[in-house]
């Protein structure tokens, strides 16, 4: 179960070195905002040779915009790498920009990126687009820019609005975009807390320091793992709803909540 993401320039072939030892679920390598026109091909390359064996840790990489002079190419790079874990579509507004990514990559995992107010319009859409799709997430600095959103409540619809167009689709809830200050881990924690109310599993983050304060902030609490426990032990007792001592109804959907929550906890005894 993946918690953490942790974006890398792809022309910084040293910093990538170092993500893959971090301590991070996932290492994405980013192609495009991170990478100035001029180191393009260079990032693509450097990429390609990290991809042509498999790394310790799932690595994904997010290419430039579909449409932009790069992207062709770093499809064609990157689709039938052994290493690659999945692709990170940017910018995305139309189901039929997955369909006709699917075609070219072969049925690699494909995550996508909703930057605009058009894309979060259309996010069920997209996210039934075709199989090979694994997963939502927002571009949040750009949609901010395209919403003229100045305050954070102002984003609470358009993030509610992915959680349940992926869930409605059948994936996986979204993990949070990332928290640009590197330096404030309070402010950190306090928006992966208001993340994970909205129905967030997890966060991308730029700098390795983030991502323990990511990890402990979505992993269930003790008390959370002792309700779930006791919501197990009764339904297991007596099938069907019922009622706990404390008065908590316990119906299916509780105890599947129960299950991902003690998923979730298993996790920290595994790492």
């Amino acid at each position: 179960m993946i918690l953490t993401w942790l974006y890398v320039p792809g022309d910084r072939p040293e910093v990538v070195a170092k993500a893959l030892r971090s301590g991070a679920d996932a290492v994405i390598v980013d192609l495009e905002d991170a990478v100035s026109a001029s180191r393009k091909e260079y990032a693509r390359t450097a990429t390609a040779e990290l991809l042509a064996e498999r790394p310790p840790v799932p690595v994904h990489v997010r290419v430039n915009a579909l449409g932009s002079p790069w992207a062709g190419a770093d499809l064609t790079a990157l689709a039938t790498l052994h290493g690659l874990a999945g692709l990170r579509l940017p910018k995305i507004s139309a189901p039929e920009q997955i369909s006709h990514v699917a075609e070219r990559t072969g049925g690699v995992a494909l995550y996508v990126l909703l930057e605009s107010a058009l894309g979060v319009e259309r996010a069920y859409e997209i996210a039934r687009a075709h199989p090979a799709l694994r997963g939502l997430s927002l571009g949040e600095a750009d949609l901010r820019a395209d919403l003229g959103v100045t305050a954070e409540a102002g984003l609470d619809w358009p993030r509610s609005r992915i959680v349940v167009a992926a869930r409605a689709a059948g994936l996986a809830p979204p993990a949070q975009s990332v928290f640009p200050d590197i330096r404030d881990l309070e402010g950190l924690a306090v928006s992966c807390a208001r993340g994970r109310s909205l129905g967030f599993l997890g966060r991308a983050a730029i700098h390795p320091r983030q991502l323990p304060v990511i990890e402990r902030t979505y992993l269930p609490a003790p008390e959370e793992v002792t309700a779930a426990e006791e919501i197990l032990s009764a339904a297991r007792a007596t099938p069907g709803a019922l009622a706990l001592p404390d008065g908590r109804f316990v119906d299916p959907a509780v105890v599947a909540a129960a299950h991902r929550t003690l998923a979730l906890a298993a996790r920290t005894a595994t790492r």
